[in-house]
């Protein structure tokens, strides 16, 4: 794929090894500053994993980049299926022998909250980064949600953690 989308940007002649190094620069992204120190005060009260569209080889080279802890990687992988579909949010849900209401969606994408929203999960927060995507991110949630928070530390106090 990548291959295919490279001179849509005017970049042709790659070598593989720098295809490859491309390719997995997703293992290689820099979580926002807050992450790790607000899910490390979220698990001191509730179970905490990614519900993913990126593999559990990229999930785990992001968390040990960053020093990410989570009980979990959900999502994808666990479905056999991509977000936004049904069976992705209840997989994730049934992996921790929860039903969908007792389990709580936190994303920047008003899309994947309402698509939880739709399978009965809660919609507990809205995490504001607007700088994420220029010109594609938002500032504000574009569904209805029970929490609008601009950091992982702002939802961890919201939630008493």
């Amino acid at each position: 794929m990548l291959q295919r989308i490279l001179p849509q940007f005017g970049v042709d002649g790659l070598q593989d090894g720098e295809l490859d190094q491309l390719t997995l620069s997703w293992h290689r992204l820099d979580a926002w500053r807050d992450v790790a120190a607000g899910l490390a005060r979220l698990r001191q009260r509730f179970l905490v994993a990614p519900v993913s569209n990126g593999n559990i080889a990229i999930m785990s080279d992001l968390a040990r980049r960053n020093s990410l802890a989570w009980d979990a990687i959900l999502g994808a992988d666990l479905a056999r299926d991509y977000k936004p579909k049904a069976v992705v949010y209840l997989a994730a849900a049934d992996a921790f022998d929860l039903e969908p209401g007792d389990c709580m969606m936190c994303a920047a994408h008003s899309g994947d909250l309402k698509a939880a929203a739709a399978n009965g999960l809660r919609t507990a927060a809205f995490i504001a980064r607007p700088e994420e995507r220029p010109g594609v991110s938002e500032s504000v949630p574009g569904s209805l949600v029970d929490l609008v928070t601009s950091t992982t530390l702002d939802l961890a106090a919201k939630l008493g953690a």
